[in-house]
C-alpha cells in the first residue's frame, strides 16, 4: 500500500498527534483527549479532609505561596511527630474585579456576573508559577522529602455559575452572549445546552492546565460547584455532572443550612458529594443545638459535613475560638468521624494564623485542631 496513503489516512482518523504529544484541545468543551493521568482512572478519588483556599479575587489581601501552605500540608505535634495533615485542597473564589465593580461567580453575591474573560483568569491564577496550586506542590514535595509517604493529595477546583437571565434572577437584563464565545460562537445563557456548553469549556481548560503542571504530588480529582443552592441551576447540573463522572472527577457541592429549600436534593441533582453547612460559627447567638441538628440531618439525608471558621477563632480577632471547639466536639459526640467526609471552611487563612500566633489560646487551639484532622482520617482510614 503506497506510504502517503497510510500517511493519509491516519491524519484523517486523528491518529497523528502534534509534536507535543497531545491533539490540541479544541474550544468546544466536547473533546475527547484523555490525559496521561487520566488514563487509569477507574474510579472517582476519594478525598477525607478538604480545606477550602480562597484566592483569586483581587480584594484577597493573601498570598498563596509555598511558606502560607506549611501548616496545610502537615502537622507537627508537641513530641516532635510530623505527619500528613490535609489531604484535599478546594480552590475557590466568589468575586474578582475592582473594588466598588466586582464580578460574582455565582448568584447571591455582589456585582455583575462574570464572563470568559473572568473565568480564564481565575483558573490561570491558579496555575501561575510559584503560586496557588504550583506552590501547593513545592511545599508537598519538600514535605515528602521528610516523611516519604507516597501519598498524593486531591485537589477539587471550583467551578462558576453560567448566571442568567429568568425569573429567579437578580439579573433580569442580561444581553445574550454578555459571557462571550466558544469555538466563535457566542453563547446564550437562556439555552441550558450553552450554559452546560461554558461549564465544559472551563473543565476543559482546567485540565490542560492542570497537565501541563506536570505536577508529581497532585492529582486532580473533581470540581465544587460554587453555588450554595440550585434554583437557578437544577436543569444543568445534571448534564454537568454526566460530564464530569464520563472523565472520574467527583461533582462537589456545600450548600446552606436548612433554609436552603433544595440540599435534600443533591443526589437527584447528580453530585457525588454534598457537605451540609451548620452555619454555627458566625452568630454567637446560634445554640449548640445547630451542630447537633446538622449530624442529625447529615445522616437522614447522607450527607457529608462541614467545620467552619475564620480568622474570628484568634484571641485577637473575636476570641470565638469555643465555637470551632463547639464543632469538634460535637462531630465527635454525634459519631460523625468515622462515617463522614469533612470540608473546612477557614476564611481566607485562618488556620495559618493560627499557625503563627503566639498566644497560649491559639497554640492550644491550633494543636487541637490539627489532632482532630488526624484523628478524623485515621478513622476514615481505617
Amino acid at each position: 500500500m503506497d506510504v502517503k496513503y497510510i500517511v493519509f489516512m491516519l491524519a484523517l482518523t486523528g491518529f497523528i498527534a502534534c509534536s507535543s504529544g497531545q491533539t490540541p484541545l479544541p474550544d468546544n468543551g466536547d473533546d475527547d483527549i484523555t490525559y496521561p493521568w487520566e488514563v487509569d482512572r477507574k474510579n472517582l478519588l476519594p478525598v477525607t479532609d478538604m480545606v477550602l483556599i480562597y484566592g483569586g479575587g483581587e480584594h484577597r489581601e493573601v498570598t498563596w505561596n509555598k511558606a502560607r501552605f506549611i501548616p496545610y500540608v502537615s502537622y507537627t505535634d508537641a513530641t516532635g511527630h510530623e505527619q500528613n495533615l490535609f489531604d484535599g485542597f478546594l480552590f475557590l473564589e466568589m468575586t474578582t474585579g475592582r473594588a466598588g465593580a466586582p464580578r460574582i461567580f455565582a448568584t447571591g453575591y455582589y456585582g455583575e456576573p462574570a464572563g470568559k474573560a473572568e473565568w480564564q483568569a481565575l483558573v490561570d491564577y491558579y496555575f501561575q508559577p510559584g503560586m496557588a496550586i504550583a506552590a501547593l506542590e513545592q511545599c508537598i514535595a519538600e514535605a515528602e522529602l521528610r516523611l516519604q509517604t507516597g501519598k498524593k493529595r486531591k485537589v477539587v477546583i471550583m467551578l462558576p455559575e453560567p448566571i442568567t437571565a429568568g425569573p429567579n434572577s437578580n439579573y433580569p437584563a442580561l444581553p445574550a452572549g454578555y459571557w462571550g464565545e466558544v469555538d466563535g460562537i457566542a453563547l446564550d445563557f437562556t439555552k441550558d445546552s450553552d450554559r452546560i456548553t461554558a461549564c465544559k469549556w472551563y473543565i476543559d481548560y482546567v485540565r490542560k492546565q492542570f497537565d501541563e503542571g506536570a505536577f508529581r504530588h497532585l492529582e486532580l480529582a473533581g470540581f465544587y460547584w460554587l453555588a450554595e443552592e440550585s434554583l437557578h441551576t437544577e436543569s444543568i447540573l445534571p448534564g454537568v455532572a454526566a460530564y464530569l463522572n464520563r472523565r472520574k472527577y467527583s461533582f462537589n457541592w456545600i450548600p446552606y443550612w436548612k433554609d436552603a429549600p433544595d440540599y435534600y436534593e443533591w443526589k437527584s441533582l447528580k453530585f457525588n458529594y454534598a457537605y451540609l453547612q451548620p452555619n454555627y460559627f458566625f452568630n454567637e447567638t446560634t445554640p449548640y443545638s445547630r451542630l447537633t441538628d446538622a449530624c442529625t440531618v447529615a445522616r437522614q439525608y447522607d450527607m457529608d459535613v462541614e467545620l467552619e471558621f475564620d480568622e474570628r477563632a484568634l484571641v485577637n480577632g473575636g476570641n470565638r475560638g469555643y465555637r470551632l471547639r463547639d464543632y469538634m466536639q460535637a462531630f465527635t459526640a454525634n459519631n460523625i468521624l468515622p462515617t463522614k467526609r469533612v470540608a473546612y471552611y477557614q476564611g481566607t487563612d485562618a488556620l495559618y494564623r493560627l499557625y503563627c500566633a503566639t498566644d497560649e489560646q491559639d497554640v492550644a487551639l491550633f494543636h487541637d485542631f490539627c489532632a482532630f484532622v488526624v484523628a478524623h482520617q485515621a478513622l476514615q482510614n481505617q
